[in-house]
C-alpha cells in the first residue's frame, strides 16, 4: 500500500512539475501531437463509415459486406497493423493513421447502419407519402432518428482512438505513447505512470463532451438504450 502511495505521489509531482509543461517533450507539446493523430484519423473514419453506413442503412442494400468487413477491421491488432504498413510504406505519420482509421471505422460504421435501420417503417411510408425523396426521407427522418446511436458510435470511437493513438510513438513519432515508451526503455515507471494518466484523463474528457452533445443535441425520447459497438 505505501509502493502504490508513493508511486501516486511521485506521478503527482511529475505532473506538476514546470519542466513537464513546456519544450517539446512537455505535456501541451505531446498532447497536441497526440490530437492531432487522434482528430485527423477520426475525421476520415467518420466520412468512411457515415457515408457507408447512411447509404447502406438507407438502401438496406449491402449489410452482410457492411457487417463482415466491420468484424474484420475489428479483428486487426492495432500494433500489428503500424509494424505492417511502417514495413511497407516507411516511417511517417501513414501507418499510424491507417492502423486508428481502421479502428475507429466500425463502431461508426455498425452504429449509423442499425440507427438507420432501425427507424420505424410505418416513419419512412409516411414520409414517402407527404412527398418526400429518398435523401429527404434520409436527412430529415432517419438521420434525426438515427442520431442517438449515430453519436454513441463516434463516442466510441473517439475514446478508442485516443487510448489506442499511444502506438503513434512505436515507430518513433509523437504523442503521449512518447512518454510511455520512453519511460519503458529507461525504466522509468513514473514516467510510464504519468503518460498513462494523461491518456486516461484525455479519455475521460473525449467521455464527458460526448456526453453532453448527446444531451444537447437529442430529445431524451430518442436516448439510446444499449451500447453498441
Amino acid at each position: 500500500m505505501n509502493d502504490f502511495l508513493n508511486q501516486i505521489e511521485l506521478v503527482g509531482d511529475w505532473l506538476t512539475s514546470s519542466q513537464q509543461w513546456s519544450g517539446d517533450d512537455g505535456i501541451p507539446h505531446r498532447l497536441a501531437e497526440h490530437l492531432t493523430y487522434s482528430g485527423t484519423s477520426l475525421v476520415f473514419a467518420t466520412l468512411i463509415g457515415l457515408t457507408f453506413g447512411l447509404l447502406v442503412g438507407h438502401t438496406g442494400r449491402g449489410a452482410f459486406a457492411v457487417a463482415s468487413v466491420a468484424n474484420l477491421a475489428r479483428a486487426i491488432p492495432t500494433f500489428g497493423l503500424v509494424v505492417l504498413v511502417v514495413t511497407v510504406a516507411g516511417l511517417s505519420t501513414t501507418p499510424v493513421l491507417v492502423a486508428l482509421v481502421a479502428l475507429a471505422v466500425p463502431p461508426i460504421l455498425i452504429n449509423t447502419f442499425e440507427g438507420v435501420r432501425g427507424v420505424d417503417p410505418d416513419t419512412r411510408d409516411a414520409a414517402r407519402g407527404m412527398g418526400m425523396t429518398g435523401w429527404e426521407v434520409l436527412l430529415k427522418v432517419e438521420v434525426p432518428m438515427a442520431l442517438p446511436l449515430i453519436l454513441l458510435g463516434l463516442r466510441v470511437a473517439a475514446i478508442q482512438v485516443v487510448a489506442t493513438a499511444t502506438v503513434a510513438a512505436y515507430p518513433g513519432l509523437g504523442g503521449l505513447g512518447r512518454f510511455i515508451v520512453d519511460g519503458l526503455a529507461r525504466n522509468n515507471y513514473e514516467l510510464v505512470i504519468g503518460g498513462s494518466a494523461v491518456v486516461v484523463m484525455l479519455a475521460l474528457v473525449v467521455q464527458a463532451v460526448f456526453t453532453a452533445l448527446r444531451r444537447l443535441v437529442v430529445s431524451p425520447g430518442l436516448q439510446p438504450s444499449a451500447t453498441k459497438s
